[in-house]
């Protein structure tokens, strides 16, 4: 009987995994060529210029609909961060990372003279701004989907290997099809469809785009609804209500840096890897000494024990 249930369960189980597979799914996120500098074994860390142009491309490009509500400004100037200087160790008297607070405005907590609200200028300890004052307002200014905040938009999509989720964000931001693969067709009902055409290896047929939707193969979902083609063989991918949002030359990189669409998502994916966990590079700065340390211990412990049982016998 329980032979029997056992294998109830599995069958159970296998059947759950192949209707999860018929349903769809997204292309696995791919690291970029060379990899992740911090996840490099033992102690790999963020490349700073890497992380510093990435904060400028979240600062002109992500900013306006996504917030960093768990990053306070000073976190930027900390140790390990991607504007840290040795000559302010304490981030709240870094000039630069006071002049990048102070681009921003924010509510104060306490009224004006006059009894009134009124914003002010950020300071290093302000958390980031949010876009927006609250969800409902967010929904209302994009269509009714609520963008994300990127705080830890890394560790949320991370599972596995360190620096999966920063290979899903630079997967998704670069992985959009090329605008001219996307072409229109007239409707039923005279209005134009966006559709892409699939003619490689199995995957034959037309995926419809949704009005406001946009196709990429790294988004979880489903296309079954949309795909005019064999159900069989389906494009990987879903349906997102962001636009590509990095073509070539988007932001104009204040080092001289080429502003690929690969670039781009590269550096701002490296900025919110670190953004996840400001403290990872203190940490794993740790790292050598702590196994040095445990070494040594392990090499005393061993000639202590010789010594002290050494007329013991085992």
């Amino acid at each position: 009987m329980t032979i029997f249930r056992t294998l109830l369960v599995g069958l159970g189980a296998m059947a759950l995994g192949l209707s999860a597979h018929a349903a769809g799914g997204s292309k696995h996120a791919e690291a970029p060529e060379g990899g992740w500098s911090f996840a490099k074994v033992p102690a790999g860390q963020i490349d700073k210029e890497s992380a510093q142009r990435g904060f400028q491309v979240y600062k002109e490009v992500c900013a306006s609909c996504h917030g960093l509500k768990l990053l306070s400004y000073r976190n930027l100037g900390e140790k390990g961060g991607p504007f840290y200087d040795d000559a302010y160790p304490n981030a709240n008297d870094n000039p630069l990372v006071k002049a990048i607070a102070a681009e921003d405005e924010i509510l104060a907590l306490e009224p004006d003279e006059s009894g009134d609200p009124f914003y002010r200028p950020a300071r290093p300890s302000d958390r980031f701004r949010s876009p927006y004052p609250n969800d409902q307002a967010a929904r209302a200014a994009n269509g009714g989907a609520l963008p994300p905040d990127l705080s830890v938009i890394t560790k949320a999509r991370g599972h596995g290997a360190e620096g999966q989720g920063a290979s899903y964000v630079y997967s998704l931001l670069s992985g959009y099809p090329d605008a001219e693969k996307i072409k229109s067709k007239k409707g039923d009902d005279g209005l134009n469809i966006n559709y892409i055409e699939f003619d490689k290896g199995e995957v034959v047929g037309t995926l419809l785009q949704p009005t406001g939707q946009y196709y990429n193969p790294y988004m979880p979902g489903d296309v079954t609804a949309q795909w005019a083609g064999d159900p069989r063989h389906k494009p990987y991918g879903g349906f997102l209500a962001m636009a590509p949002q990095l073509p070539e030359g988007r932001v104009e990189y204040m080092d001289g840096t080429e502003a690929t669409t690969e670039q781009m998502a590269y550096d701002v994916a490296q900025f919110l890897h670190w953004a996840g966990d400001p403290k990872q590079g203190q940490r794993k700065s740790l790292a050598l000494p702590v196994l040095i340390y445990l070494l040594l211990l392990t090499i005393l412990l061993w000639f202590s024990y010789k010594r002290i049982w050494r007329n013991v016998k085992h």
